[in-house]
């Protein structure tokens, strides 16, 4: 046991971040991990299947924590995607396999129904982690790839009920193919204890939960939290396996119960460890499980069957994204995220294997097709990454000039978070407000909400010119490109001297830059908020607020007249590291002196603090080349 776990640790160690560095993905890396130790590679493995069994329980952990982020309101959002989408998924997708292998294949319509409902599944494990990994899973495409995968996963229950019905010979035991407990009872009765179970599961996480978690934070004790939290999955787990449900389902279940409970974020702190690490030993068995001999030997009939199924799901796929309205820029990435097998066929195929439904023959076949598709599953998802950054490098097709409506008073480029501020001010005080922003889906979610906004590129002079820069007042660049602002202030003096121009600085260096550039008003995005905290930070360390805030105005005054000053030493290192440290210090003397002198205001008497009042004012005398951040 310890050398099998040291032989998966190495190979995790080795393979997972050689695969990180050079762009393939951490999915990726386990499974070369587990080709190279595996019984048809190196040999240092041999048959993985058990500890295949037991690293599926890393599935069972992701969909907790999957549920753990989804609030019962969102999943009930998702309903018409889960049902729908889902449900046509899985239908056309098993029927377009099962025509496939009836006409074309000529098998019995019970292995190729069992095929096809196998087939039809997706890895729930390599989609969430991949899409999670590339931060695409709070995307269209990727909350409804997973609104597809949780059907996938319900539909599990169901297939498992039909095979034995595919058998082409009575089987003396359900126990031989099922490990319910409720396998032999009638079918209304299992239907009413699996209800009563999910039943039981909601109502204990949403009313009994709660008390036994305060009771298991009282110890102050994190592993006893940590047990409690494992042995929360694991017994929903098992209670979900011995009534012939997915344990997957179950966890989610209690996931999304738990989604507002107070402990969520501890929940999710203990959980995730253990996740990755069960998932990382699902996918290198994964790896080890492809049989290369037979891939050798029927490396033809392998690589068009991996390549037919991933064609038809796709397509399947993608047509759905069209019929359910998924965005033009999202169906490609929701058909390819979802066009590989699945870690449940592996699971209906030992079932099948029992049932006689399929040939050991036909098993191993499809067993090596479903690893090889996952196998290739990250690789497609690199191949659209590396399309879309390919894409988006390509000359966009801005808004026509004609389209776009000129502005009488203020032009701003770029309408994110920092723009979308300023332009909610101007406009509640009644200017007209013309917005240039170069990013598709930021133009797409603002139009969405009603917002008029345009999509163009304000450093190309055409769309800044159709914007009225030759009879607005004001060009306001509120991008977060340093190069690309900079770029957009100098066409704006070259070709429209009357444009007064406020720009957003990225930080101290692009400041000195927009002071070189002589706009007339700029403001570094973080200093104003950093200063504010800073003086609730002071108020919170027992200050009074009005000494916190004078400290505040005394950093702020002193810090706008320090970039005015060194923005002249800028390029001459030696010359600037001097007069930063001069300023540095002179800031620490400005702000002990004012406290020292507030701290003798307060303790003088009125009659004797004439002398002070004067002297006060002489300190924290304003600059008077301080008008500018």
């Amino acid at each position: 046991m310890l050398e099998i776990a040291l032989i998966y640790l190495a190979a995790a160690i080795v393979a997972v971040p050689i695969a990180k560095r050079v762009g393939l993905g951490s999915v990726l890396g386990y499974l070369i991990a587990g080709i190279l130790i595996g019984p048809y590679a190196l040999g240092i493995v041999g048959d993985q299947t058990d500890v295949m069994h037991f690293a599926e329980f890393g599935v069972v952990m992701m969909l907790f924590l999957v549920g753990l982020e989804l609030q019962p309101a969102r999943l009930w959002k998702l309903r018409h995607s889960i049902l729908g989408l889902g449900g046509l998924q899985v239908v056309l997708t098993a029927a377009a396999i099962f025509a496939f292998c009836y006409w074309v294949f000529t098998m019995h319509w019970q292995t190729a129904l069992a095929i096809g409902l196998m087939l039809a599944l997706s890895s729930t494990a390599i989609v969430l982690q991949s899409l999670e990994e590339k931060g695409w899973l709070k995307q269209e495409a990727g909350q409804n790839a997973f609104s597809v995968l949780l059907f996938q996963d319900i539909a599990i229950i169901p297939i498992l009920a039909l095979l034995p019905l595919l058998a082409f010979a009575p089987q003396s035991s359900s126990k031989e193919i099922s490990d319910s407990i409720i396998a032999s009872w009638p079918v209304w009765q299992q239907v009413g204890v699996s209800v009563a179970v999910i039943a039981a599961i909601i109502a204990g996480g949403k009313y009994v939960s709660a008390p036994l978690f305060r009771y298991i934070a009282q110890t102050h004790m994190r592993e006893i939290f940590t047990i409690f939290a494992l042995f929360l999955v694991v017994a929903i787990a098992l209670v979900m396996q011995s009534i012939g449900l997915s344990p997957a389902l179950g966890t989610f279940l209690a996931g999304v119960v738990l989604a507002e409970s107070e402990f969520r974020h501890e929940l999710e702190a203990d959980i995730e460890p253990f996740k990755g690490l069960l998932l990382g030993l699902f996918f290198i068995t994964v790896g080890a499980s492809i049989n290369f001999e037979l891939l050798a030997d029927e490396f033809t009939t392998v690589i068009a069957l991996v390549a037919l199924l991933i064609v038809v799901k796709a397509c399947i796929l993608f047509a759905l994204a069209i019929t359910f309205n998924i965005s033009k820029k999202q169906r490609l990435l929701f058909a390819l995220a979802l066009a590989q097998g699945g870690e449940f066929a592996f699971v209906l195929l030992s079932v099948t294997t029992t049932l006689s439904i399929l040939t050991p023959e036909q098993t191993s076949l499809v067993t090596l097709v479903v690893a090889v598709s996952m196998l290739v599953a990250p690789l497609l998802l690199m191949a659209y990454e590396q399309l879309q950054k390919r894409t988006s490098n390509s000359a966009p097709e801005f808004d026509k000039p004609e389209q776009i409506s000129s502005a009488k008073h203020v032009i701003i480029a770029g309408y994110g978070r920092f723009g979308q501020i300023i332009g909610r001010l101007l406009h509640a005080q009644g200017y007209d407000i013309t917005v240039l922003d170069h990013s598709p889906s930021q133009i797409e979610l603002l139009r969405r909400f009603g917002n008029t906004v345009f999509y163009g590129d304000a450093a190309r002079q055409e769309l800044l010119e159709a914007a009225g820069a030759h009879t607005a007042q004001m060009l306001i660049v509120a991008i977060d490109d340093a190069d690309k602002t900079l770029e957009i202030i100098k066409l704006a003096h070259k070709n429209y001297p009357q444009l007064k121009i406020v720009a957003r600085a990225i930080d101290r260096r692009h400041a000195y830059q927009l002071l070189n550039l002589k706009v007339d008003a700029f403001n570094r995005e973080t200093v104003d908020s950093a200063i504010n905290l800073a003086v609730d930070a002071l108020e919170l360390l027992g200050n009074n607020k009005e000494d916190a805030q004078r400290a505040g105005k005394l950093f702020r005054d002193h810090d706008r007249a320090a970039v005015l000053q060194l923005a002249e030493l800028w390029g001459d290192d030696a010359s600037y590291g001097v007069a930063v440290r001069q300023r540095m210090e002179d800031l620490k003397q400005v702000l002990q002196q004012d406290k020292q002198a507030q701290s003798d205001l307060n303790t003088c008497d009125s009659g004797d603090c004439e002398d002070g009042l004067t002297e006060l004012a002489d300190r924290t005398k304003k600059p008077d080349d301080a008008h500018i951040e």
